[in-house]
């Protein structure tokens, strides 16, 4: 089967599938694997403290691969400075940088000029519009089933996707309860030109960084393991239910604002579930797609496995 779609020749890669910036997690063990495998691995820029750190992080990613990457840069953390870590990205001459939460425009005016692509994740087909107006080279749409931070207006994959594909005349990448070869060819068919995964690729071996129970709180978690946290603060955000997030959704019904929610938002608790496996004390970011993954193959067998479906799903419409 012919895997190239506008996407895949935009990036360079083989496979249309992009892994997700995924904050905390997203280093350069799992974006070299991703990239080896065929699609584009990212690294996390702002789980980063310095510019240094980044080009550590990109050099050691260069050292693992040949394949094109991709540095995620998650903006809207609370006013947190990132303009000097996009220089360091662009200092390195990265491949590809995409830009997730919050306002686009300042990262995408630093690239003009430069041969880096750019990617903005959007949640609603408005985002779509002026991310291309502001020279986005594609979107990622991200429905209400995608873990981590999604939209406000709880509008699913299925819905959003071609909603946005009619919309833009640049390449749409389709994310948000993606996470096997029925879900690739579905965004194929729903007019999107390749996938972003998060949650999937969390619960791979190459995740280095994931703790082992959050791995097993993945492969456990049903379609109704997941809930949705911060929407107080109108920053809804998709996490693993526990007794932690029950805790945050009984705080918003007081609507303490930020301050009150702090303590319990912070990375400090996320890093507690993801890197320490404590199940109560903190809480890991998942989208509905978790009630999917049975297993923790390597990202080059859970490649090989989506491309087969694909595959087997492709033959019976011929």
């Amino acid at each position: 089967m012919k895997w190239e779609t506008e996407v895949s020749r935009l990036l360079g890669i083989t496979y249309p599938i992009v892994q997700g910036g995924l904050a905390h997690l997203a280093y350069a063990d799992l974006a070299a694997a991703v990239s080896n495998a065929g699609g584009l691995g990212q690294i996390t820029a702002m789980s980063l403290e310095t510019p240094e750190q980044l080009k550590e992080e990109i050099n050691k990613v260069r050292s693992m691969t040949d394949k094109p990457f991709g540095v995620n840069f998650a903006i809207g953390q609370h006013g947190r400075p990132y303009e000097h870590m996009v220089t360091a990205a662009v200092e390195e001459n990265v491949p590809v940088i995409s830009v997730t939460g919050g306002n686009p425009k300042p990262v995408l005016d630093r690239l003009k000029g430069t041969n880096i692509k750019k990617l903005v994740l959007v949640a609603a087909r408005r985002q779509a519009e002026k991310a291309e107006q502001l020279g986005a080279d594609a979107v990622m749409v991200v429905g209400q089933e995608g873990g981590g931070h999604i939209g406000r207006d709880d509008i699913g994959t299925f819905v959003l996707t071609p909603q946005v594909v009619d919309a833009v005349s640049i390449p749409v990448i389709a994310s948000g309860g993606i996470g096997d070869g029925r879900g690739l060819m579905a965004a194929l068919s729903l007019g999107a030109e390749g996938i972003e995964m998060g949650t999937r690729f969390i619960a791979t071996k190459e995740c280095l960084h994931a703790h082992e129970n959050y791995k097993k709180a993945l492969i456990e978690a049903d379609e109704l393991g997941t809930t949705v946290i911060k929407r107080s603060l109108n920053a809804p955000a998709r996490a693993l239910k526990n007794k932690w997030t029950e805790k945050i959704l009984l705080l918003e019904k007081e609507n303490p604002g930020y301050e009150g929610l702090r303590e319990y938002i912070s990375g400090e608790a996320n890093k507690r579930y993801i890197y320490e496996g404590k199940y109560e004390d903190g809480f890991g970011w998942a989208g509905q797609i978790a009630s999917r993954i049975k297993d923790v193959p390597s990202v080059s067998e859970l490649f090989s496995r989506m491309l087969k479906e694909a595959e087997d799903i492709r033959s019976k419409w011929c």
